[in-house]
């Protein structure tokens, strides 16, 4: 959807990268790593075809290009506190994906930044982390018989 696997790659993020990120705050529920590893995979997979969760994937590409890439000398380069929107981004993500509870794993995700998420800019940081949460909180709530 929105070619947003191609998009996030031109904006040197790749599905694996995304895997990877997750897996450093993984947290055993029941399954092996490399099994949790392989179905969240899928579950990106999955997720970026959803097209609200592409939306608000190309909503984050486009603001991270436009309000921090081109404005590099800018307010929002530091990403600070009164910029918002990227955790609101984020969050949405998260919970379109995994419900109420992803908004706490986008939480620790967004503090922590594993892997390619300290690379990232304000929008894209965000969005991603909350790609990963939405993913691992449905693989939690899978694992416990939740849903």
């Amino acid at each position: 959807m929105f070619e947003i696997e191609r998009r996030l790659k031109e904006n040197g993020i790749r599905r694996s990268e995304i895997v990877a990120a997750a897996m450093e705050l993984y947290v055993p529920h029941g399954i092996e790593v490399d099994e949790a590893a392989r179905r969240l995979d899928e579950k990106i997979g999955k997720a970026l075809e959803d097209p609200n969760v592409s939306s608000l994937l190309l909503g984050a590409v486009l603001l991270e290009d436009e309000l921090y890439l081109k404005r590099r000398n800018s307010e929002i380069a530091d990403d600070p506190v009164f910029l918002l929107s990227d955790e609101i981004i984020g969050m949405a993500i998260a919970e379109v994906i995994g419900g109420t509870y992803a908004r706490f794993e986008f939480t620790r995700y967004d503090q922590k930044k594993p892997g390619i998420l300290k690379e990232l800019g304000p929008f894209l940081d965000d969005a991603v982390a909350g790609l990963i949460a939405g993913c691992t909180s449905r693989l939690y709530s899978e694992s416990m018989g939740s849903m």
